[in-house]
């Protein structure tokens, strides 16, 4: 994939750089995804420092590459991405730090943020490149880019249509971006990566200058916009369908409720608050009407290789081309096609308990092992050190033997 920086220089990541993004065309194809990337916020100008120190790439495109290879959703090998290896596929790096929703110039600000702005503009300047004769466009994205979707998707759905025919299909795919508000996060902290993501939301709102859904706004008070930020309350004025792709026990909603995914240092306390997050996470979803089109996927930590998880047999994959399907062929919300199903819920109760998700490895041999056999090589290492495990250990084996 090439790099382009955005002709339009005033549009730029918060160093004042200009942002752009990465292209593979495919002329021959009408299909367009776009990705945006995720990578959390900054949310003050002392946190916003600290990030630029730390992650430069996340605030500025100054170092970024000519060129990068397209994995996952966006391979070009049909092994790695069997059904859309062969659309035109864009990648949008994060380099705004506002959760794509900032609208604000550094020459008005320390920073500056304009994620929202960089989606419209990127969005424009793909017209030459062929995007005007789509026929479907998907606005994807992961973690902070997941969001990013949930906030942006029906304002690119009006500039996409706008652009091009009626008849373009303008859809969203939201990778691990559904979260819940947090109630055990860190308030007032420095260290932007451990705080509260409702802390960090309410006060980034006002430095970001943040463009959030109008309909979404309208369901609140100007003081609760930021619940917009939540898919479980901004889901319910959105227009354009959505697939929502959520890990039951997602990694940075573990890390805003201040639960570090550690088993050595896991307790019988943040065990219940984990299995309690999962059960929220499904409720949440469970009570989105179906037709607006969720899965939800592995009871895992971390993400692997995105062809190898199933649910009830059906893969990502195929998930996801049935849902694509089922926007082409559906004559009513509701028509759910035979054999082709994308409304599914893992049955886990714990995590890792799906046998697809991806190995968990002994910290001292390196050897794969299982969720308890972890916990027992813990319990006897501590032990054998004379060591008061954290929490009720047996408690927690108890629960692993009968299946949470």
């Amino acid at each position: 994939m090439r790099l382009y920086l955005l002709k339009n220089t005033l549009v730029t990541c918060n160093d004042g750089t200009t942002a752009g993004y990465y292209i593979r065309e495919a002329k021959a194809s009408k299909r367009w995804i776009i990705f945006l990337e995720g990578g959390w916020c900054c949310y003050s100008k002392e946190t916003c420092d600290v990030r630029y120190k730390n992650a430069k790439r996340l605030m500025s495109s100054s170092d970024w590459p000519k060129t990068r290879r397209g994995t996952g959703i966006l391979s070009a090998r049909p092994e790695e991405n069997p059904h859309w290896w062969n659309l035109n596929a864009v990648f949008v790096p994060y380099c705004s730090s506002d959760v794509w929703s900032g609208n604000i110039s550094k020459s008005k600000n320390d920073y500056a943020f304009m994620g929202s702005a960089i989606i419209q503009e990127v969005i424009r300047e793909l017209v030459p490149k062929g995007i005007k004769q789509a026929k479907s466009v998907i606005l994807a994205g992961s973690s902070a880019g997941g969001t990013g979707v949930l906030i942006n998707i029906d304002r690119v759905a009006s500039l996409v249509e706008e652009m091009t025919s009626n008849t373009v299909q303008v859809r969203g795919l939201v990778d691990s971006g559904w979260f819940l508000e947090s109630k055990h996060g860190k308030s007032d902290c420095m260290d932007g990566a451990s705080c509260a993501l409702t802390d960090a939301i309410k006060k980034g709102l006002k430095l970001w200058n943040g463009a959030l859904p109008e309909k979404c706004r309208q369901h609140f008070k100007r003081e609760d916009e930021w619940q917009c930020f939540y898919g479980p309350k901004s889901y319910t004025s959105m227009k354009t369908p959505i697939f929502v792709v959520q890990w039951l026990y997602d990694v940075e909603q573990l890390r805003i409720e201040n639960i570090q995914p550690d088993f050595q240092f896991m307790t019988a306390h943040q065990w219940n608050n984990i299995q309690s997050i999962g059960r929220e996470l499904k409720k949440s979803l469970r009570e989105v009407p179906e037709y607006q089109h969720f899965i939800k996927l592995c009871s895992v930590f971390f993400i692997s290789n995105w062809l190898e998880f199933q649910v009830k047999g059906v893969t990502l994959s195929r998930a996801l081309q049935c849902w694509t399907k089922s926007l082409q062929d559906r004559k009513s919300p509701k028509t759910v096609i035979r054999g082709c199903p994308f409304h599914l819920i893992d049955n886990c109760q714990w995590p890792h308990c799906n046998p697809t998700c991806p190995a968990l490895h002994d910290p001292v041999t390196g050897q794969e092992v299982t969720l308890l056999q972890m916990f027992l090589r813990l319990s006897i290492e501590n032990q054998r050190r004379g060591q008061e495990p954290k929490g009720d250990m047996n408690q927690l084996m108890a629960m692993l033997r009968n299946g949470g």
